[in-house]
């Protein structure tokens, strides 16, 4: 299917969307493969080969704990926290893995835990650098069901040797849209043509499946589920977990606000935007709830900039419930088609161009969304959303201790505010720039390429070598 706001928009657990959300994903398809076979019961043996990336940084990003879950049965945007927690202390304590055991139906109890996989970190499938293979077998070793996922960035799985298969579904779901567009270009010829702004030809596009009012009631579910992150994470206290010591920030900043900004002064917008930043990213470095925006890794952006966008731009001081949702509705329309032309033309998995396509990606979208419910005219948006991008090439995914932690939750509240940034600079133009936005991303697309693998989510390079962890 095309890509839509809700793929790029989707609610999963941290800390990952690459790492954690599509090997669970892709764990939970071949589980439920296996159970519509109808050869679970003959399941004796279980065998995960992890490759790449997933290998390498695997353990730090919760790869291992997330496809335990996935060939349970468990699906990222389903599964509750206290779920999680449940099932992987009954497999921690047990050595019982629950086959295909969530949901209708008994599921095959086998021994299997983290310590059972296979872990290739050197060896490179020629797809994608993250890529898993499941194999089951029966008592005689007669393998029942075998396949090879990659996980490519943002939640998204493809299926090994089903790639043109893939790519001819997804232009064929493209031509069935109202306004399909691949590129800025074609975008921006779609708003001058029809005399829309880019939200509203994202939402013509998403109104091909789904009613307005669906549309709606989805987007502001995914912001109640962005704000209901905050809130947890502004509860916790103490260290995040996974050896780094890194103590959490939220709390003792959010308390501090609250005594020095009563009357949300306009003077404390960064304060709060970098607050509302860090408080996502610590919860998703926590395997909490969150909402890949478009990745995990760079969570806390979109909301941070939505965030101004309702508490510090003209007008939102008075502004009714009615208004504010029209504001998020908006926003993340407009934030969705940015994403689309990421995902289309470049990609937004850090471990296949770096942390320019997460974090440079999130910020270009979260510009274009704030200048857009800030009256930018389509022109205005793409430039908002070219300069954000251009401001964050070639920036490398190099975490300490392959944890979603260093530097990857102060990247998110820099990258906010460099969207807030990019927006205001747009909006202080007529629109007309040098560089397209359809030039930054195939030049970002092309510096991924060039990237020494290092550099791209291996934990081999950068801070992740040059910081002693302890």
């Amino acid at each position: 299917m095309a890509v839509g706001v809700f793929d790029l928009f989707s609610i999963g657990i941290g800390p990952s969307s690459s790492h954690t959300v599509g090997p669970m994903r892709a764990a939970a398809v071949f589980a439920e493969e296996l159970k519509a076979s109808g050869q679970l019961e003959r399941v004796a043996s279980l065998r995960v080969d992890l490759y790449g990336s997933l290998a390498a940084t695997g353990h730090g990003h919760g790869t291992m704990t997330a496809i335990l879950l996935g060939l349970e049965g468990f699906h990222p945007e389903l599964i509750l926290p206290d779920e999680v927690e449940t099932r992987l202390a009954s497999i921690a304590e047990t050595g019982i893995l629950q086959l295909a055991g969530a949901g209708q139906g008994a599921g095959v109890p086998l021994p299997y835990g983290v310590k059972d996989m296979v872990l290739r970190p050197l060896t490179i499938l020629p797809r994608h650098t993250n890529g898993m293979t499941f194999t089951v077998a029966d008592a005689a070793g007669e393998v029942l069901h075998e396949a090879t996922f990659f996980s490519v960035g943002g939640g998204f799985i493809v299926r090994d040797g089903e790639e043109d298969a893939a790519l001819k579904e997804l232009d064929e779901s493209k031509q069935e849209l109202p306004l399909p567009f691949r590129t800025a270009a074609e975008l921006l010829a779609h708003c001058q043509s029809q005399g829309l702004s880019i939200g509203e030809v994202m939402l013509v596009n998403e109104r091909a499946s789904r009613s307005e009012e669906e549309i709606r009631e989805g987007l502001l579910h995914i912001y109640s589920v962005m704000e209901g992150c905050v809130d947890v994470s502004l509860k916790r206290e103490g260290l995040l977990p996974g050896g780094l010591k890194v103590r959490r920030r939220a709390p003792d900043w959010h308390e501090r606000l609250l005594k020095e900004d009563k009357d949300r002064d306009p003077r404390y917008w960064q304060e709060w935007v970098n607050l509302i930043a860090l408080a996502v990213n610590e919860e998703n470095a926590s395997g909490g709830r969150v909402v890949t925006a478009p990745t995990n890794g760079a969570a806390g952006i979109i909301p941070a900039v939505l965030y101004y966008a309702l508490h510090f731009t003209p007008g939102m001081d008075t502004a009714n419930q009615q208004d504010r949702d029209d504001v998020v509705v908006k926003f993340l329309l407009t934030a969705g088609a940015i994403g689309v032309l990421y995902k289309e033309q470049a990609s937004i998995s850090g471990a296949e161009v770096g942390c320019q396509g997460e974090v440079g990606s999130a910020s270009s979208m979260a510009a274009a969304g704030l200048a857009e419910v800030m009256g930018g005219s389509p022109s205005q948006v793409e430039n908002a959303a070219e300069i954000a991008m251009e401001h964050n090439l070639g920036l490398t995914c190099d975490p300490i201790g392959g944890l979603v932690q260093v530097p990857c939750i102060e990247r998110n509240a820099i990258a906010a505010a460099k969207a807030i940034n990019a927006a205001k600079m747009a909006l202080w133009g007529d629109g007309s720039h040098r560089v397209s936005l359809d030039e930054v991303i195939v030049t970002m697309r092309e510096t991924g390429k060039d990237m020494s693998s290092k550099y791209k989510e291996t934990a081999m390079g950068g801070l992740a070598v040059n910081v002693v962890e302890c």
